[in-house]
């Protein structure tokens, strides 16, 4: 008697992932490591071009195809492959490939992982500079970090972005979540069901009991891919208003900045003699963490949670940020470090802790029980795995629930079909 088919998951990646690189590479490689350990075989797929930090796909016994955007062999692929599960990389994805998937799929569960909602992010930035045109050099910026969740959903709400994504989260079967805050934001301003969304945030192994000691260590450290754009707008805060504080009050102070992909501009402002180091990619990145004293991470507008904060925690490496960048991350334990409201406020604190042993141990002792309490791979993988098992279990109740989802994809999928059609066809000319 044969033994039963292993399930199979095929993932459509915005890009290749990168975990070195992206906060978002890293959670799509926690993802489909929760994946193998459940026996599951994975084929991932994507139609960008492969960045030079790739992850060794191939090395963990995953398959790697390549695919088209508007082309119908994606339709031979997906039926020939015929997964149990598909998940999509981000909702652009869900919008190109969504109608096809269900066309020659039907029955393969559709998860959505959102990575961090990227209407929430663009509606943020854009409230960012329209307060930076009318007070461009306002120090404390609080009132951007304070909104109701009406508020932010009244910012959300009439973007196109907003209602693309919305309803691509609607379509799906499962949506991964990374930030209890975006849930919130789903289901009590967008009325998205619960029965929709998973939190799975940001996963380690374990967690560390020995670090570098405080007396080793040296240097303000700030890390990030410099082509997401709340990074490099976080290095430029520190370039012009936060690192100058500091230096006044530490005048041998260094900062030292790595970010995957490092454009000319970001180069531009590396000088040695203000302390202020742009050393792009780095090879370890969790090694410069360990040897740093104080991780900055100064943003002012983002969402999902931070990659470089949990990278810092690991490290033992206490944080200055902001309430953006602590969103969603410590529920009600105490902050590995300071968030902070303004940028005087964020030089003073990173300064303190900077040269306070004591304060500087704490915080990292409160990073220690965060990670045992919200971020093990051990509690969040089983969980994810479970999850879409019992979605696979009540498939045809579970979409029966979500009527909503039926109606968008009965009307989206159509449109998009016929568009990609067209410009499938157009190509040929």
């Amino acid at each position: 008697m044969s033994s039963p088919r292993p399930t199979h998951v095929l993932i459509i990646g915005y890009v290749w992932p990168e975990p070195r690189s992206s906060a978002a590479g890293g959670h799509m490689m926690q993802i489909i490591e929760s994946f193998l350990q459940a026996g599951w075989h994975i084929t991932f797929s994507s139609p960008a071009g492969v960045g030079e930090h790739k992850a060794d796909l191939a090395a963990l016994g995953i398959n790697e195809v390549c695919i088209e955007l508007n082309n119908s062999s994606f339709d031979a692929f997906v039926s020939e492959l015929a997964p149990d599960i598909v998940l999509f990389d981000r909702f652009m994805m869900e919008e190109q490939f969504g109608w096809r998937v269900e066309k020659h799929c039907p029955n393969a569960l559709r998860v959505l992982e959102t990575s961090d909602l990227q209407s929430l992010r663009d509606a943020r930035q854009q409230q960012l500079k329209a307060h930076l045109k009318r007070n461009p050099e306002q120090d404390d910026i609080s009132a951007l970090f304070a909104p109701t969740p009406e508020q932010t959903y009244a910012h959300m709400a009439d973007a196109d972005l907003a209602q693309r994504e919305i309803a691509a989260i609607y379509r799906s079967d499962l949506n991964v979540m990374i930030s209890e805050y975006e849930i919130d934001l789903l289901t009590e301003q967008f009325h998205v069901p619960d029965a929709l969304l998973h939190w799975c945030p940001l996963m380690v192994d374990s967690v560390p009991t020995e670090f570098v000691p405080f007396e080793q260590r040296q240097h303000f450290l700030s890390i990030g891919n410099f082509r997401h754009a709340p990074n490099w707008d976080a290095v430029l805060w520190m370039k012009t208003h936060i690192w100058p504080l500091i230096r006044q009050q530490l005048p041998d102070a260094q900062l030292h900045i790595y970010g995957a992909y490092t454009p000319p501009k970001a180069t531009a402002l590396h000088n040695p003699k203000q302390g202020f180091h742009v050393l792009n990619w780095a090879e370890d990145a969790l090694a410069v963490m360990s040897n740093a004293r104080i991780c900055m991470a100064p943003l002012r507008f983002g969402a999902g949670i931070k990659g470089k904060i949990a990278d810092a925690m690991l490290c033992g490496t206490p944080n200055v940020t902001t309430p953006i960048g602590a969103e969603g991350m410590h529920g009600d334990w105490p902050w590995p470090g300071a968030i902070e409201h303004s940028a005087s406020a964020i030089a003073d604190t990173a300064v303190q802790l900077y040269q306070n042993p004591q304060a500087w141990r704490q915080a990292q002792q409160h990073g220690q029980a965060l990670l045992k309490a919200r971020y093990l791979q051990s509690t969040h993988g089983p969980a994810l795995v479970q999850r879409i098992k019992d979605c696979l279990a009540e498939l045809e109740q579970h979409r029966r629930n979500n009527f909503t989802g039926v109606m968008l994809r009965h009307h989206q999928h159509k449109s998009t079909q016929y568009m990609s059609q067209w410009i499938e066809a157009k190509n040929r000319v």
